[in-house]
């Protein structure tokens, strides 16, 4: 390799509340973030989050006590980051590598959340402090949108500018070979436990239609990440779109009226894939096993779920593979 430095990798993600006292909290920075959501003049923004936070965080204080009190999302993510970090230091000692010669370089893999701890303001200077001067920051978002890859980088970017670190962005990757066949496995998993005629419901997070109509690629690579997933396993599908909130147009259809729509039409097992999630949290353990679960049974159909990618091997070799082209790409091996 060119440089002996260890470089850094940087995992992004939302984040959750780590406690019911935290989730107020949490839904302020959400609610603060012009990005995803504009609250009147931006002068508003912060004291009409403050106000909408309040009014919500009772109602979703009792959603998170249905799944343990707590977001799981920091353990999974801080798991994904250890069998990275493993699985690129691992690649670096093998003889057959995807690196050019043997080396003693490291990788060292940090995590970074959006709206609660580690926020990624608070984890930039401890990689700085740790003198790493190059460093690839990840999306953990696999379709591209400007309220979630979009936020979350332009964050880590404002942050970088104060600090003399190289860096690298990878804010997409909907098609990426080994994230399709980890879902591929996910859904052949899930169909095998069913019985009958099983109709598999892609369930992705709503935005507001304005994003798309602003030219957001978000439904588009939507689409791109079934379209490759339907070329390797033959499936009767539909796609949805859940967790939406507040009186502007979201996109069509929602998660629970294509529910219903399904049950007219006769179907009766339904095996619902999270497409835009890659770990279990509030939209995959309460929404979908709880809320959605319960709407289904009815509506007289058995729903079940595919099991959230998390720490699936194919999905971790996903994540190696890009920061391994990326570093590539970059001219840093």
């Amino acid at each position: 390799m060119k440089t002996k430095e260890t470089i850094g990798v940087i995992l992004l993600n939302l984040g959750g509340p780590d406690s019911l006292q935290a989730v107020r909290p949490f839904l302020y920075n959400l609610f603060s973030d012009r990005q995803i959501i504009q609250l009147g003049p931006p002068f508003m923004q912060k004291p009409l989050a403050w106000l909408i936070s309040s009014i919500r965080s009772k109602k979703t204080e009792k959603f998170y006590s249905f799944i343990g009190g707590k977001s799981p999302i920091l353990n999974i993510t801080i798991a994904q980051a250890k069998a990275l970090e493993e699985a690129l230091n691992l690649e670096l000692k093998t003889e057959s590598s995807q690196f050019p010669v043997p080396s003693s370089q490291l990788f060292k893999v940090y995590i970074a959340m959006r709206y609660w701890h580690p926020l990624i303001e608070e984890v930039i200077p401890e990689i700085y402090n740790a003198k790493i001067k190059k460093l690839i920051a990840l999306s953990l978002y696999p379709q591209y949108s400007v309220t979630t890859s979009g936020s979350s980088l332009s964050k880590f970017k404002e942050v970088m500018a104060k600090y003399p670190v190289e860096i690298f962005c990878i804010p997409s990757w909907f098609n990426h070979p080994l994230y399709i066949e980890a879902l591929v496995d996910v859904i052949k998993k899930g169909l095998e436990k069913g019985g009958g005629d099983i109709h598999v419901l892609f369930s992705a997070h709503s935005l507001p239609q304005k994003f798309i109509d602003e030219g957001d690629p978000y439904v588009h690579q939507i689409m791109g990440t079934i379209g490759e997933v339907t070329k390797q396993i033959p499936i009767k599908w539909h796609l949805s779109y859940q967790s939406k909130s507040g009186p502007v147009r979201w996109l069509e259809p929602s998660t629970d009226e294509k529910l219903k729509e399904l049950a007219r039409e006769g179907v009766r097992n339904i095996l619902v894939v999270p497409i835009s999630f890659v770990s279990d949290h509030i939209e995959t353990l309460y929404e979908i096993d709880v809320l959605y679960k319960k709407m289904a049974d009815r509506l007289g159909i058995n729903l079940r779920r595919t099991e959230s990618l998390n720490i699936h091997p194919l999905f971790i070799e996903a994540l190696k593979d890009m920061v391994i082209k990326g570093v590539k790409e970059i001219g840093w091996i």
